[in-house]
């Protein structure tokens, strides 16, 4: 039996802390996992830089609000969940993905949880298991799905690895570089084309 692992931002939707970079002019939240693979070193320099600068949760919340997926996503989730079960499996948290998942018609998604004060402010994170996205694959196999995977980060690149089949969607050059061993695509059409003969 088989399963569809995505990642979601960058494949599915924009990058939410590049979009909150953008409206809050604090451009150095441009950085996502595509620069640094490493998420805990990452998200308590986000932390830092919103507590900096007297950011809270709503504050991030407000911006998600305004982000639509990218142009065709919705299609082809949809598409893909006609062939096979889904989840998207995303480092991001639960608190920024909810406003998505209704654009995205409810998919299934695995994600980890901020730790919010009082008073709003992001003080810590909860990873919901240590290297989260290959680590979900794994279990997956445990109980007998093969899994395809998809993502665009450094982040992706365990559960892209460990799947029967994986690709890179709209990745950086450097990625593609160091990786070349995994299929690369840019549009929705030539994923689901891919995802659809390894299944």
């Amino acid at each position: 039996m088989n399963i569809v692992c995505l990642d979601l931002e960058g494949v599915l939707v924009p990058e939410i802390w590049i979009a909150f970079a953008k409206a809050s002019n604090i451009l150095e939240l441009t950085k996502t996992t595509r620069d640094e693979p490493d998420y805990d070193k990452l998200m308590k320099w986000r932390i830092g830089v919103l507590k900096e600068h007297g950011y809270g949760l709503k504050d991030i919340q407000k911006v998600i609000e305004t982000i639509d997926p990218l142009d065709g996503a919705k299609e082809f989730l949809d598409k893909i969940r006609e062939k096979s079960q889904v989840i998207i499996i995303s480092d991001t948290f639960s608190q920024f993905a909810m406003p998505l998942m209704k654009k995205l018609g409810y998919p299934t998604i695995f994600c980890n949880e901020l730790v919010v004060d009082k008073d709003g402010m992001i003080v810590d994170y909860k990873m919901r298991v240590d290297n989260s996205k290959l680590t979900t694959v794994k279990a997956l196999h445990s109980i007998g799905f093969e899994t395809i995977a998809s993502g665009d980060s450094y982040n992706d690149l365990g559960m892209i690895q460990a799947s029967k089949h994986g690709f890179l969607f709209r990745t950086t050059d450097k990625i593609k570089t160091d990786y070349p061993q995994i299929k690369a695509y840019e549009s929705f059409d030539e994923l689901y084309e891919a995802i659809t003969k390894a299944l």
